[in-house]
């Protein structure tokens, strides 16, 4: 696995979690017994095994002990932030939240990459960019509180040099089916004249880029099949490719362009670096900012207290 990766499935694992929270969420404060259907007292079953109900209410108990506690923590600081932001007279905007979706689709090998793990979470940006909203307002507080020295980023560079390299690229879109008679015929399609995009959109099996014509935008050596990869590297800039076999069909391949490898300057690479820095120090300084605060302020959860109490 390699390092972007890495960072994606951190990423992904924590936007995960935010979508479990509001989940865990919804069902503590709004138990399904609030809206079970029947006489009073009644509760709708929400499953059967062999004839053996489980019902709403089980559901609702199972998913409180479960998770309760931690949504409720999680929840309280996200109102901790929201409270100081209001002080501090900080607030959210479109354009920030839109930055923050960019850093993480650039932390993806591809625009396909991200759009891929979009779907396999059963999200759309907009889902993303609602999840995101206390992790900017947190950033936009704390980062004044952050000061960055040439020194650190000269560290930063020389010791993060090999990632820091851009290897090569190319911009490619792709159309994927699943026989090579479909292939072929879409290849003597394209030698007619039949714009790529556009067959793209109405044949491509790959749901995460057919609606974007097939673009896979810029992507680098090992980060999509192997006989993808190598057909796609060596493909001149505007040639399309025949029928690729790959591991879930039969691929057609346009390289629109070509970036070779290079190693950019600390200078060229400066703003990133202080960005990377700034999230370091952020992960640090955001916990014992949220600890500070919880220690300041009257916070009553009765989740924690033992019943009867």
């Amino acid at each position: 696995m390699n390092k972007t990766q890495i960072r994606s499935n951190r990423t992904w694992k924590w936007v995960s979690a935010v979508l479990l929270i509001c989940l865990i969420a919804y069902i503590a404060f709004y138990p399904p017994t609030k809206h079970a259907a029947g006489s009073a007292g009644t509760v709708e079953p929400v499953a059967k095994v062999n004839g053996v109900s489980i019902n709403s209410e089980q559901l609702y108990q199972a998913m409180l002990a479960s998770g309760g506690q931690q949504t409720l923590d999680s929840m309280i600081s996200e109102e901790l932030i929201n409270q100081e932001g209001q002080k501090a007279g900080i607030t959210v905007t479109d354009e920030d939240i839109d930055k923050e979706v960019a850093n993480v689709k650039g932390s993806y090998g591809s625009d396909a990459e991200f759009q891929q793990a979009l779907t396999s979470y059963g999200m759309t940006i907009d889902d993303l960019k609602k999840s995101m909203k206390s992790q900017v307002l947190l950033k936009k507080i704390l980062t004044p509180q952050i000061t960055i020295t040439d020194d650190e980023i000269k560290k930063y560079y020389d010791e993060n040099l090999e990632t820091l390299k851009v290897p090569e690229q190319v911009q490619a879109s792709h159309i994927s089916v699943a026989t090579k008679e479909e292939a072929d015929a879409i290849i003597a399609d394209l030698k007619n004249g039949a714009d790529f995009a556009t067959v793209a959109k109405s044949k491509s099996l790959d749901t995460a880029t057919k609606d974007n014509g097939g673009s896979l935008g810029y992507i680098s050596s090992g980060n999509m099949d192997e006989a993808f990869d190598t057909a796609a590297f060596a493909l001149k800039v505007g040639e399309t490719s025949g029928a690729v076999k790959t591991s879930t069909g039969y691929d057609i391949i346009k390289v629109t362009d070509h970036k070779a490898a290079s190693t950019p300057t600390m200078e060229e690479k400066k703003e990133d670096i202080k960005s990377a820095i700034t999230t370091q120090k952020l992960a640090s300084l955001s916990t014992t900012w949220l600890q500070d605060k919880k220690s300041q302020s009257t916070v009553e959860n009765y989740l924690s207290k033992p019943k009867g109490a």
